[in-house]
Formats: structure tokens, sequence, C-alpha cells
């Protein structure tokens, strides 16, 4: 150990040399929950924002508004556990050998156009819906590799903030965080969207 280091140890020593314990942090305030529907307005707003497109509608009418979002002639990936009911307008329209439940390898997903899955939560005050690839969601690179992604979010998974949604989140699962369409800006910041991702994004608000 160098004579530098040790100084700074042994400095660092004698200063903290019979201090007190710390206090233990305070709890923090519980915030007054949040109105349902201003929370819900405000997702939908800031999705907007993001040059999203937003759908609110209720459970029955999520396969109209499926298919509404995808075009004829193309290749979809829709994973195991999206609502029995999509999966198969989507199979009705577009034929099974135009669906995939997402069992493909990872050198055929640039074969397909759009991806349809789930969420694990949506976050009101940023606009952004959580995929932590569990049902209904498929693996990660599902979601970026397709051109379009519809994706459906519950009105019950839209939480106020961040910190609420770290708390429905498993810290063990990979996670991808998704603010509208993928996009970036060059050196003269003209836009360029579908570069790391779905050039087009989609997302049906379904009411509880």
């Amino acid at each position: 150990m160098s004579s530098a280091r040790e100084e700074i140890l042994a400095a660092v020593r004698e200063a903290v040399r019979g201090a007190e314990p710390g206090a233990a942090p305070e709890p923090q305030p519980t915030l007054p929950p949040a109105d349902p529907g201003q929370m819900l307005d405000r997702f939908a707003e800031l999705v907007s924002d993001y040059r999203a497109t937003v759908v609110r509608c209720r459970p029955h009418e999520v396969p109209v508004h499926v298919l509404t979002a995808l075009r004829e002639s193309e290749r979809v990936l829709v994973p195991e556990g999206v609502p029995d009911a999509v999966h198969d307008a989507v199979v009705e329209r577009l034929g099974a050998a135009a669906v995939s439940t997402g069992d493909v390898g990872d050198h055929e997903l640039e074969d397909f156009d759009s991806v349809v899955t789930t969420c694990a939560v949506g976050i009101a005050a940023t606009g952004t819906v959580v995929l932590d690839h569990g049902t209904g969601q498929g693996r990660r690179a599902l979601t970026l590799l397709p051109d379009r992604h519809v994706v459906i979010v519950r009105a019950g998974q839209v939480v106020p903030d961040v910190p609420h949604a770290v708390r429905r989140l498993d810290p063990l699962r990979p996670q991808t965080w998704i603010s509208g369409p993928s996009a970036t800006s060059d050196i003269e910041l003209d836009r360029v969207e579908g570069v790391h991702g779905p050039r087009t994004l989609v997302v049906l608000l379904v009411s509880d």
C-alpha cells in the first residue's frame, strides 16, 4: 500500500473515531392515490406526444383495433400469452403461415413486420410502457427487430410514476422501457426513427 493511501485512510479513521451511528432514515410519506381518470388521460397524452398512436378501447374491442393497426400481407409475431381472441383474429385475417407465437430463431426475426404484445406496467408521469418479457410479451428481441409494435396496456397496469412502477417490477427479470417509437438524431438534430427498435408504436389502452 502506498504511503499516500495510508495517510488518507488514517485521516478517515481519525475523523470518524467516536462518531455516533447515523439515525435510520425516516419512512417516506404516503402520497394520496392519483385520480384514475386523470392518470389515464395523462398517460395517453404523453404517449401521443412521443409520436406513438394511442387507441382507447374496451376489452371486447381489442382484436378489432389490433387488426386495424396491422397491414395486409405482413408477417406478425404474437407471443404466447397474448389474449386468445387477439391471436385468433390475426390468424383469421392473415393466415396461420403469416403468424408466429415467437418460437423463431433470432436470424428469422427480421422477416417479421409487426409484433403484438401485452406489457407489465404503464407510467403516467412519463408516458412509458414497460415490458418484463413475461407472459404475452415474448423475449426481448421480439420487440426490437419488427418495424411495428402493437402493445396492449390494461388501465389497471397504469401507475402514477416511476417509483410506483419499480415496486411492481421484479428486478431479476429483463426489462424494456419504451417511450415512443425508436428514434435518434444526428449531429444536425435530424430525427431518424426505427434505428434501435420499432419505427411505429401503437398503444391500445384498454379500460378495465
